[in-house]
């Protein structure tokens, strides 16, 4: 049975002590919610779609269009998507992923050599691959190239032409047949111009069901969202852990835009790992490209159940470390600490880490952390007991009953401060829900905020929360009018 809020039980102890809710308010900016997250039964896999083409040919916005949301980041330039990005998407009741590739050239270098392989490796593993063309350009020499390599793909290869906003572009269309990929299907990513009849295509392509499915278990993977300012490793990392070349790495800060989604065996537990865009500005002051991207991480943050925070061990602790962990804070989410580049660690700098542990985030020595190397997989295994952990404690519930019988002792040993010549006293508690662990005081008076961290810090001392944020609401009864 999963009960939220004031379960039955609690309504019993709380009636039999004579307390009625109603006659309380909440106290603080903490509200008592009744709702409780986690999800049902995991839906079945669904087939992949790979979208790849050259630079600049609209795929991004075309992929918005047929998903029906603003998901990818767009912006008028080449080269924004550089990871192979997975969407989820539904038409006429059948559910499938389209995954979004950055621009594909066969003979590219430098990072966009790593992109271009990142379009290879969707190809290789999707169930069908749409090449998107510039209509209003035609075919070019990279276009040439790219349908000569998906002719030989074992996959069912469609052509889709993007940019046709009108009618007088619909006839410049029949000179791709020439690509050899059968016919072109004219579109408009931006107007959605002819997408209905591009989906029902899709949908004849596309099997019923994948051809590789990896098993999960019916409770689905649990997701976690790598999270951390730009060029801390989070890219490197996922390459580590997914034991394949995953997401795009490179010197150049902020190679990573878009979130990147992966299914990664990590000590023999499936997970649901993001990796995210470094967080560089807060999201009011960032602009365009960047301000899309911190969108995403932080609905990546809050789709998340728990947050993997990367900080470069060889640097000191930032203001941006600082209000990335703050984010994921707000969020509610389970809490792990991953330092990573420890390769690059001294005994100098062990001992400023450790100062500066103590100083800066003191808020949140609640958190998991580990000590890692992206690089050369030093302590990489450690990550999985650290996000087991964490879960555990953000899906754990205190039974009523004990709650209240280790409050009294904490409360008779030190009682909360008086108030206005007053002494309020906690008449009941309970744990309102989990995900993050939620409690309700419910008081004759306020309780001051350093006797709301002290209430919090004894509950950790005695029952865990390990990697998990606590949050303490307080209400307060309501003083009822004298009946004449």
């Amino acid at each position: 049975m999963n009960e939220t809020g004031t379960d039955r039980g609690d309504r019993a102890a709380m009636a039999a002590l004579g307390i009625d809710p109603a006659d309380f308010v909440a106290a603080d900016e903490e509200q008592w919610s009744d709702a409780e997250g986690g999800g049902g039964d995991a839906a079945p896999p669904a087939p992949t779609l790979a979208v790849v083409g050259r630079p600049n040919v609209g795929k991004s916005t075309l992929v918005n269009r047929l998903i029906g949301r603003r998901e990818a980041v767009v912006q008028d330039i080449p080269g924004v998507t550089r990871d192979r990005i997975a969407y989820d998407a539904l038409w006429n009741g059948r559910r499938f992923t389209l995954v979004d590739t950055g621009g594909w050239e066969p003979d590219a270098t430098g990072l966009q050599a790593a992109v271009a392989a990142q379009a290879e490796m969707a190809m290789r593993t999707a169930d069908a691959v749409m090449l998107v063309v510039d209509a209003s350009v035609g075919a070019t020499a990279t276009d040439e190239a790219v349908a000569r390599v998906l002719r030989r793909s074992d996959r069912p290869v469609m052509l889709c032409a993007t940019k046709v906003d009108d009618d007088r572009l619909t006839s410049d269309t029949a000179a791709l047949w020439r690509l050899g990929l059968g016919e072109p299907y004219p579109v408009s990513g931006l107007h959605g111009r002819g997408s209905g009849d591009l989906l029902d295509k899709i949908l004849e392509v596309l099997p019923e069901s994948p051809r590789d499915d990896i098993g999960t278990g019916a409770g689905g993977p649990r997701r976690v969202a790598l999270v951390g300012k730009p060029n801390v490793g989070k890219s490197s990392l996922l390459n580590r852990v997914s034991g394949e070349v995953r997401s795009v790495v490179h010197d150049v800060a902020g190679t990573t835009v878009d979130p990147v989604d992966s299914l990664v065996e990590l000590d023999g537990e499936i997970w649901r790992f993001v990796d995210t865009a470094g967080l560089r500005k807060r999201v009011r002051t960032a602009s365009g490209m960047e301000f899309y991207a911190s969108l995403r991480t932080q609905a990546a943050i809050d789709a998340a159940e728990v947050a993997v925070v990367l900080i470069d061990a060889s640097e000191p602790i930032a203001e941006q470390d600082q209000r990335v962990i703050g984010m994921v804070e707000e969020s509610g989410r389970a809490l792990v600490l991953v330092f990573n580049k420890w390769d690059l660690v001294d005994e100098d700098r062990r001992l400023a880490m450790k100062r500066e542990l103590e100083r800066d985030l003191v808020r949140v020595q609640w958190a998991e952390r580990v000590n890692v190397s992206a690089l050369t997989g030093r302590a990489v295994a450690k990550i999985a007991p650290a996000l087991r952990t964490a879960l555990a404690s953000w899906d754990q519930r205190i039974p009523t009953g004990r709650l209240n019988g280790w409050l009294s002792d904490v409360i008779a040993a030190t009682p909360p401060p008086v108030r206005g010549g007053k002494q309020p006293k906690v008449l009941f508690a309970t744990q309102a829900q989990t995900r993050p662990p939620t409690f309700v005081l419910f008081t004759t008076g306020f309780l001051e905020a350093g006797y709301r961290r002290f209430i919090e810090r004894r509950l950790r001392e005695e029952f865990g929360f390990a990697g998990s944020p606590v949050r303490l609401s307080v209400r307060v009864r309501e003083k009822r009018s004298r009946k004449r």
